[in-house]
């Protein structure tokens, strides 16, 4: 219906705007595989995009210190959820739910809800720049993709997940610690909300209250697109991943063909 949906730059686009999902949706997947979900991603990658501008700063120099600086405080997040979740005995929905909240309100004292500061000139390379021709966050991608499956699908961690998401009170009986891989599932998945959260806000080139709205129902989607099984213990990591780019697919076909949204 529309040649240009083809074209190079068409193509480029759907790959740039997939990424970010893509990598919440990692992330998410880990969750998912444990019985879990999380609520709080969207909200964590607004907190970062943040905090990224909290560092006022202009030089590309300081772009390693803002990556480090995002993962600590997003692994903290992952922790505290993975906690509610295992050693209080909170639901999954209600403990990333209260999360979100909670980052919302920090996240809007914070800013007197307008957000201030800058970023370095590298964060738009980050987020819409090209190495040989490909999105640099595409790239991203694939290095997340390359570890975190190497971790779930040929590591002996990988197998403790689906044994927990598969019967948490079998791994318990045959020495997998449920709770200590429910624990950094939530990390991992936290970890990747706010890496993605720093190449989105490079994407879109500023930084606002709600950047990232919505993923965290998109990512959850995708992964049942992907064929991730809400009740745990089955599912690839190729499936979601292949589950994000179908969402983003069809939010770019009906745009290019120009029905409403």
């Amino acid at each position: 219906l529309q040649p240009s949906f083809l074209s190079a730059n068409n193509i480029q686009d759907i790959l740039t705007q997939a990424a970010p999902l893509a990598l919440v949706v990692l992330g998410q997947a880990f969750v998912i595989l444990v019985r879990g979900l999380d609520l709080s991603v969207a909200s964590l990658m607004a907190s970062v995009a943040v905090l990224a501008t909290a560092f006022n700063a202009t030089s590309d120099v300081m772009i390693p210190v803002i990556f480090v600086a995002a993962i600590l405080a997003s692994a903290v997040i992952g922790l505290i959820n993975g906690l509610l979740v295992t050693k209080r005995n909170v639901s999954p929905f209600l403990a990333t739910l209260a999360m979100m909240i909670v980052l919302q309100g920090v996240r809007f004292y914070y800013t007197q809800g307008s957000p201030s500061g800058s970023l370095p000139e590298g964060f738009r390379w980050l987020g819409a720049g090209r190495i040989l021709g490909l999105p640099v966050n595409v790239v991203a991608l694939t290095l997340c993709f390359a570890v975190l499956g190497w971790l779930l699908h040929k590591s002996s961690f990988g197998r403790k997940i689906y044994i927990t998401g598969g019967n948490p009170k079998a791994a318990d009986l045959v020495g997998i610690s449920s709770d200590r891989v429910t624990i950094i599932c939530y990390v991992i998945c936290s970890v990747m909300a706010g890496i993605a959260g720093l190449f989105l806000v490079g994407f879109v080139g500023t930084v606002d209250n709600w950047v990232g709205r919505g993923y965290e129902l998109d990512a959850i989607v995708a992964c049942v697109i992907g064929g991730i099984a809400l009740t745990g213990g089955k599912g690839t990591l190729w499936g979601a991943a292949a589950g994000a780019f179908i969402l983003v697919l069809i939010f770019n076909i009906v745009i290019i063909v120009g029905l409403p949204v």
